[in-house]
């Protein structure tokens, strides 16, 4: 098992070419129903389980109060660990064959409003110097492009082109893609620059986006930052980098960009995962149609 196991992140990395997090993370998923599968059927081998096992797993996990997205993204590490167990012709069947994901209600996320973002960009006091400049880029930069956390935190220095206003992000599965940058952005991030340059000691120094101290970013320090300063403008829930994402979306459907300009913007792989964001915009449509239609105030019923 625990051979199989290492050859799964080896190909996980070398292959399918995920993040250390997400190989991680499936290798995690799949070491837990080892050890579940030990303790309740004294089975230490999973390589060659029943699917009553699995369910019984998955069972346990609900009742343990996990989510069911969480549930289906552990379920899918075991699907991912048995497909590559029939790459390998280590098994003839995989016991996940017949297996249906857990049904998820779809929760309608509410993107920033134009004036919390206001609110933060025009609004927020925020540091003086480097602090306050970068801040300031970072709203600005996941804003106006939809770029991921992990993209922000990993952008290079190499990948902006100032004089073509466009930045090379590298997104899921090391898929590069060219994003282009308003003008008002271009000059923050030479603001950026320059206060970036004055900086007594840089360590990573091929990333753009760097720590008082000269370090990279993690995902954790985004999330606050991001957290903190929106949770001064908005009462909203979710005040996430991802939100940024979200409102960027979701403010360009509403401003009449079609939907394939916003997938490739977005960097998903399939229309299907940029149609999320279309629900906000129909309810915006809604609103404008109300308005806008000489029979929209029109309360008589039929």
């Amino acid at each position: 098992m625990a051979t199989n196991l290492e050859a799964f992140a080896d190909y996980l990395q070398k292959e399918k070419k995920y993040s250390p997090h997400t190989v991680c993370a499936y290798v995690k998923d799949v070491s837990e129903f080892q050890s579940y599968n030990l303790a309740d059927f004294e089975q230490e081998n999973v390589d060659r389980v029943d699917y009553v096992q699995i369910r019984s797993w998955v069972v346990l996990l609900v009742e343990n109060g996990l989510s069911t997205i969480s549930v289906n993204r552990k379920v899918a590490s075991l699907k991912a660990y048995y497909k590559f167990l029939l790459k390998i012709k280590q098994i003839e069947v995989s016991p996940l064959l017949k297996h249906k994901s857990l049904k998820v209600s779809k929760k309608v996320q509410i993107p920033f409003s134009e004036k919390e973002l206001l609110g933060v960009l025009e609004g927020v006091e925020l540091e003086e110097g480097f602090e306050g400049v970068r801040d300031r880029l970072l709203v600005e930069l996941l804003y106006s492009t939809g770029m991921r956390r992990s993209e922000l935190i990993h952008l290079k220095i190499d990948a902006v082109d100032f004089s073509n206003s466009t930045i090379k992000v590298l997104g899921k599965r090391n898929k590069e893609r060219i994003i282009p940058v308003l003008v008002v952005v271009l000059k923050q991030m030479q603001l950026y620059l320059k206060e970036r340059g004055d900086l007594e000691s840089i360590k990573d120094r091929d990333y753009f986006f760097l720590t008082k101290k000269g370090l990279k970013l993690s995902e954790s320090f985004v999330y606050r930052l991001i957290n903190s300063y929106f949770s001064k403008v908005s009462e909203k829930v979710k005040k996430s980098p991802h939100m940024l994402r979200h409102t960027f979306a979701t403010h360009l459907l509403n401003n009449g960009a079609d939907l394939n300009s916003v997938k490739e913007l977005l960097g998903h792989s399939s229309l299907a995962s940029t149609q999320v964001y279309t629900h906000n915009s129909l309810l915006e449509l809604k609103k404008v149609h109300a308005v806008a239609h000489p029979r929209g105030g029109d309360d008589s019923k039929v």
